[in-house]
């Protein structure tokens, strides 16, 4: 897709997917056989759930008939979330990420696993987990020693809010 394609769909979409309270993540157009795919990508601080993503693909489906955008050929529109293991690029993506566990690939080549625990304008506060029963560390990392970072899927964690209901019972 053009760049100028891709800043003219953002225009676009861009109002609509914010009037709905989310935020227009990415947009990819991809080639599938002989038709066209048009994915969106949306989110929130508190996450979209499956009534919102529906809301804003029906917004998103009228404004696109309605204009030239996506030009005469067929395509078929795809509106989703990030997913769990999300790519972390924007500020406010780390924010909504505080508290998960991340995969940073560093500028200098080395690699760091730890959970984001404060996020400010100048970089992340971190706990390091321990290895072989060590304590876990605290890390200060600024923004520009992040060359990539992505939420890693953990499936043994408790969520903390589990935790304190089962204190309460």
């Amino acid at each position: 897709m053009s760049t100028t394609q891709n800043e003219r769909l953002r225009e676009l979409l861009e109002p609509l997917v914010g009037s709905q309270g989310l935020d227009l993540e990415e947009i990819e157009i991809a080639s599938v056989g002989r038709k066209r795919v048009l994915r969106v990508v949306v989110d929130s601080d508190e996450g979209a759930d499956l009534d919102q993503v529906a809301d804003v693909s029906r917004a998103l489906s009228a404004k696109l008939d309605e204009t030239d955008a996506m030009g005469d050929g067929e395509y078929e529109l795809e509106v989703g979330t990030p997913g769990a293991e999300r790519a972390l690029t924007e500020h406010r993506h780390y924010v909504r990420a505080t508290d998960r566990l991340v995969r940073f690939q560093l500028t200098d080549d080395s690699e760091l696993v730890a959970r984001i625990l404060r996020v400010d304008d100048d970089g992340l506060d971190l706990e390091v987990p321990g290895v072989k029963g060590r304590k876990a560390t605290a890390r200060r990392l600024g923004f520009g020693d992040i060359a990539k970072a992505r939420v890693q899927v953990e499936f043994n964690r408790k969520n903390k809010n589990d935790a304190s209901e089962a204190e309460e019972a």
